[in-house]
């Protein structure tokens, strides 16, 4: 046995379709991402476990594409441009076979702002993400009707003048999330010991109220985790989780915050619903004028976004010193988790299961405390930074 993922799949076609990049493989693959990169202008998008092919068709904004291996065990397919573009949505086909690119076509300055928010990145369905790094199989679950709306969780810390925060550990019940190489350690496991642990943190800072949206192993879907921070009128979402990647040697912390095109079709669409009541937390939209309703909208998610990036930051900077991080720890992506207008968000993937010393560090019980102590220390200073900034405008 080779140990190959069974989504190592190849390139085996690229072409450009107007204002589209359809990239095709010969196997289903497990995941993508695409960052911007100037001069000269062009757009990268490295393929998880995949090998190159050789088949490309440019065409409109693309002047040429070309395939590659950076590091020998992921592909990359290089997008040369005649004209400035952005990567303006991206998704897989059913069959996870099938990534298709939205292109934009884009002025200089808002391109050079796009290379600078870093990578988006693309999941395919989930049943094409499951899989053992180690283990050429898949299993079929049946997902269980929707239960009834569940009691909200208990608030630990009993100051309401103290500001809220809400931790998220990912996947659970019949979603294990990412396995570890050797199959015994289950994404779901170990977010959820962490977010036990930065509970405990939290709470004998004596600085903030915590709340988790899981404390066992349950499924909730991704509406249902912010939802919850939103009922409970939380100040701050932590997503707990966990990395993987076809290359093993991939290792460290990153840090996701909501990518501008995600925010751009998640305010349209929330400024489209019938029932505005609930889209911004003490505000009914529901006899606004659209235009309004799309402009307050636009604006609140603005400020999130900000709050949220400044938040990631502060975060990645905090973890450098106690656990492993990614040298590009920030970045975007169109995570439906992330997506409550007026909620900072983040979603923080603590390292990489895929990776044998990473997977060791997060599962044991002083990796956990580091990682409560990266997120105590972030939060601190979030909180702390934002009442003088209230206070100074006083």
């Amino acid at each position: 046995m080779t140990g190959a993922p069974s989504w190592a799949g190849a390139v085996q076609d690229v072409k450009v379709q107007g204002d589209r990049v359809v990239i095709r493989f010969n196997e289903p693959v497990r995941q993508a991402s695409a960052f911007m990169l100037a001069g000269p202008n062009r757009i990268a998008v490295d393929v998880d476990g995949a090998t190159p092919g050789a088949a490309h068709r440019p065409g409109g904004a693309v002047a040429s594409i070309r395939q590659g291996s950076p590091d020998g065990s992921n592909a990359r397919i290089v997008l040369d441009l005649a004209r400035p573009a952005i990567v303006a949505d991206g998704s897989f086909g059913s069959d996870g076979r099938t990534l298709t690119l939205a292109l934009r076509t884009v002025d200089d300055a808002r391109f050079a702002r796009a290379a600078a928010e870093g990578r988006m990145s693309f999941l395919p369905p989930f049943s094409y993400t499951q899989a053992s790094s180690r283990h050429n199989y898949s299993e079929r679950v049946t997902v269980p009707a929707r239960a009834a709306p569940a009691r909200l969780p208990r608030i630990y810390g009993n100051d309401a003048s103290r500001p809220l925060v809400v931790i998220d550990a990912g996947h659970g019940g019949h979603d294990p999330g990412a396995i570890s190489p050797d199959g015994k350690l289950r994404e779901k496991d170990i977010t959820l010991q962490v977010a036990l642990a930065i509970r405990d943190a939290l709470v004998a800072s004596g600085k903030v109220r915590v709340a988790l949206t899981r404390d066992d192993d349950r499924y909730l879907i991704h509406r249902e985790r912010f939802g919850v921070a939103r009922q409970l009128g939380a100040d701050l979402f932590i997503s707990i989780h966990c990395d993987s990647a076809g290359n093993a040697t991939a290792s460290g912390a990153t840090v996701y915050t909501l990518s501008e095109t995600a925010s751009d079709k998640e305010a349209a669409r929330l400024a489209a619903r019938e029932n505005k009541s609930d889209i911004l937390a003490g505000v009914d939209l529901g006899d606004t004028n659209p235009d309004i309703s799309s402009i307050l909208i636009d604006l609140t998610q603005r400020e999130t976004m900000n709050a949220s990036a400044g938040f990631a930051r502060l975060l990645g900077r905090e973890a450098q010193p106690l656990i492993p991080v990614r040298a590009n720890y920030h970045r975007f992506a169109s995570l439906l988790v992330l997506k409550a207008p007026d909620l900072p968000s983040v979603l923080f993937e603590t390292g990489y299961i895929s990776n044998t010393s990473d997977a060791a560090f997060l599962a044991s019980p002083e990796g956990q405390r580091k990682v409560a102590q990266t997120v105590r220390r972030a939060v601190d200073i979030h909180f702390a930074t934002r009442n003088a900034t209230r206070l100074a405008s006083r």
